[in-house]
């Protein structure tokens, strides 16, 4: 019975390397010279430093265009509110991946809703959607690219025949 596996996944590599790209660009550009500004990752948490509330919001934009670059949706960034301080600022990004129940249990609902003859049942972090044909289990996948209100970004992965 064909089968499909929906996840919500982040390239850590992909991360590491747009996290590199912005450090870089920090050193380089003139409006940070001088400034001790630096982008550290850390888990899956990104920690932004620099001296003062607009260089942080440039930052965050720089942070958001490097990922975006990399692949990386925005969907799956949570910026916390900045920690601004005499002479220091610093804010944290959380990278989200994972379906949470409340999530899975909406992707659940709108597959049913949609009367395609699939079945689908959350395993853990993934939701595993199993049909008897291929063409609903595809029927499936475009129903969910082109729902617009999912909080995360989806990955259709482990595509058994």
């Amino acid at each position: 019975m064909p089968s499909f596996d929906i996840v919500s996944e982040l390239d850590k590599h992909e991360l590491t390397n747009a996290i590199d790209q912005a450090n870089k660009e920090v050193t380089t550009r003139y409006d940070f010279k001088g400034t001790d500004s630096s982008f550290t990752l850390k888990d899956s948490v990104v920690t932004l430093k620099t001296e003062s509330e607009f260089q942080l919001q440039q930052m965050v934009n720089m942070l958001i265009e490097k990922a975006n670059r990399r692949g990386i949706d925005v969907k799956c960034m949570e910026v916390k509110d900045p920690d601004i301080q005499l002479k220091t600022a610093k804010q944290v990004v959380e990278m989200k991946e994972g379906l949470d129940a409340a999530l899975a249990k909406k992707i659940i609902k709108a597959i049913k809703d949609s009367k395609i003859k699939v079945q689908a049942a959350r395993q853990e972090e993934t939701i595993r959607v199993t049909g008897k044909k291929r063409d609903d289990l595809q029927a499936v996948m475009q129903l969910l690219k082109g729902m617009e209100d999912l909080e995360m970004p989806l990955q259709f992965n482990n595509f058994r025949d």
